[in-house]
């Protein structure tokens, strides 16, 4: 009796398992052409900000590579971001490079200088690597006013560039350079996000997350600790660094002054509030990161960073595991109550 229990009882199972890997398609799917309708459905201005959310979705998620699934801290990844930026700012109005290319050359090169600062950060642990970092972040910003290096970095100016137009018609329609912009972005953020998935799943993340849970037992399954650490600061400065070169197209300017120390902090942020070792936490965490200072200022003109603290606060109170945590928590909270609900098998 119990072998011919045994279908009937494992098949409702099954098949809830593969309803929930069917609404995550589905939710995936739709959200997918949500976002490439939402150019077309919104004012320009709007775009504009939505590419900024994508840009620091692809910084956060870098960070996150780093801070939440390697466990290594960093203050200072604004200095990559700022690093990106001047590539492409340099290449597209020094050179004449192709805008699209710039973006792979920005993250070739971020790849590079975060390995190289990986290496002689291997000896550092905690708030030790966390001071490190921080002091990257406060001398890029210098370093980049310095006069010997104003023919290439335009000095306290900075570099203008001018916004890439559309190459193309959409259905005989002509693309705005804003929503061409965001198209862009959103592909190259679909294709970062695709393989930071892969990447996280293989054998590179699970060494990753294996050292961030235990450094000696990590060592202890012979997994090269120092190059997967190094790697992780490469792949995480890449990252930040094709954030860096879409965020200066975007916004058609660089300047020393946008990549002070806040915008380290201010990537920190996004990684707690949207959820630690998550890759939809990226999204949920710029989102937060740009729209609500904006709604702080407009509840409160006299103390917008007031309310912005506020607003930090009550996140970290009500979603301590950030928001992708809250987010997961109730699903599950809902799977849990519509099992419970449900008849019982004849």
């Amino acid at each position: 009796m119990s072998e011919a229990l045994t279908p009937a009882l494992a098949r409702p199972a099954g098949e809830r398992a593969w309803s929930a890997a069917r609404v995550r398609t589905v939710a995936l799917a739709l959200l997918v052409v949500a976002a490439l309708v939402l150019p077309f459905v919104v004012s320009n201005y709007r775009s504009f900000q939505f590419t900024l959310v994508l840009v620091y979705a692809i910084a956060l998620l870098g960070l996150n590579i780093l801070t939440g699934y390697n466990g290594q801290i960093s203050l200072g990844h604004g200095a990559f971001y700022a690093i990106g930026a001047y590539a492409a700012a340099i290449l597209i109005e020094k050179f004449g490079v192709p805008y699209w290319l710039t973006v792979l050359l920005a993250g070739a090169l971020c790849l590079g200088v975060g390995f190289l600062f990986g290496l002689p950060a291997l000896r550092l642990e905690g708030l030790y690597l966390a001071l490190a970092t921080f002091a990257l972040g406060v001398s890029i910003p210098q370093l980049l006013k310095y006069k010997a290096l104003e023919p290439w970095t335009g000095g306290v100016q900075g570099v203008v560039i001018v916004k890439p137009e559309a190459p193309f018609t959409l259905f005989g329609m002509k693309l705005s350079a804003d929503q061409w912009l965001y198209l862009f972005t959103l592909a190259v953020t679909m294709l970062m996000f695709w393989l930071a998935w892969n990447l996280l799943r293989g054998r590179v993340g699970l060494a990753w997350v294996a050292i961030r849970d235990s450094h000696v037992a990590a060592t202890a399954m012979g997994i090269d600790t120092a190059w997967y650490k190094s790697l992780a600061f490469g792949v995480s400065a890449m990252y930040t660094g094709v954030a860096g070169a879409l965020g200066a197209i975007a916004v058609q300017f660089v300047a020393p002054d946008s990549f002070t120390l806040w915008l380290s902090i201010v990537l920190v942020v996004g990684i707690v509030v949207g959820g630690l070792a998550s890759i939809p936490g990226a999204v949920f965490g710029a989102l937060f990161v740009q729209f609500i200072p904006n709604v702080a200022d407009q509840i409160s003109k006299a103390a917008p960073w007031a309310i912005y603290g506020l607003f930090l606060i009550g996140f970290m109170y009500l979603m301590p595991a950030g928001i992708n945590g809250a987010v997961r928590l109730g699903w599950a909270r809902f799977r849990q109550r519509r099992r419970r609900g449900a008849p019982a098998s004849p």
